[in-house]
């Protein structure tokens, strides 16, 4: 018991030490870029959508990787639609401590950009105004046919397969398997990450790609990770906080 409270000592004693490192380097650095993942957004209560428990398979008959690909999007766009609104889609969500703190070190001039995979638009919320969504919105949405845009409440609004006022089905802004990230999205995203004098990756276990790559872009000497579990690339960094990233981050006001 005495070693257990020992070692629970020790391990508290190194997770402050590693958020005090943090501290300082943002606070002597003006070139941030955060990359984030589902992590970020686990906080505002959206689960990730690959998370398969009971009630899933009892309402599913397919894997999500399976739904969310554009060739069952094209075959099968009712049960795409049944899914996308049910496990993607949380009107209710809030920006959390992450989101806000990010915002404030934008404000602050900082922070020069935020690099996403979410779709939730919740950075945006929060005040951050240069966000890369690598993966899309889903505050965005377009009629396959005619191109005219949709927003998320529209789309709310409507029962079953969302279709438009010419007849074509309303796609959300949102990057399915089987499809390509936006060029120019990821193009930017990398100049961001060549030019960063600190690099933070928060919320993701960087196992996703062609997005886990971009980590191989940065080439200074303040890699930070934050995430609950360990990653691929925690060797490669200059600083690996384990915990919740709205903790972590939440501990930053004021620097």
């Amino acid at each position: 018991m005495i070693l257990a409270e020992g070692i629970a000592v020790l391990e508290e004693g190194k997770y402050m030490e590693t958020v005090e490192k943090l501290k300082q380097w943002v606070q002597e650095s003006d070139n941030i870029v955060f990359f984030g993942g589902a992590g970020v957004s686990t906080e505002s209560g959206i689960p990730d959508f690959r998370s398969v428990d009971g009630l899933y398979n009892q309402q599913y008959d397919y894997p999500p990787e399976t739904i969310i690909s554009h060739s069952f999007y094209k075959r099968n766009p009712e049960e795409f639609f049944r899914f996308y609104k049910d496990r993607m889609i949380f009107p209710e969500a809030k920006p959390n401590a992450a989101h806000l703190a990010l915002a404030e070190l934008e404000n602050q001039g900082k922070l020069q950009a935020v690099i996403t995979q979410n779709i939730d638009g919740l950075h945006q919320m929060a005040g951050s105004k240069e966000v890369m969504e690598l993966h899309g919105s889903v505050h965005r949405n377009y009629c396959s046919r005619c191109g005219q845009f949709y927003s998320l409440e529209d789309i709310l609004a409507k029962d079953g397969v969302p279709y438009c006022e010419c007849g074509g089905v309303i796609k959300p802004d949102v990057v399915l398997y089987e499809e390509g990230l936006d060029q120019g999205v990821l193009q930017k995203a990398v100049s961001y990450i060549c030019h960063a004098d600190m690099l933070i990756i928060g919320g993701t276990s960087l196992v996703v790609y062609p997005a886990a790559g971009l980590i191989h872009y940065y080439q200074g000497n303040r890699l930070v990770i934050i995430n609950k579990t360990v990653t691929p690339a925690d060797s490669q960094a200059d600083l690996v906080i384990t915990g919740k990233i709205g903790e972590v981050f939440s501990q930053l006001a004021g620097v």
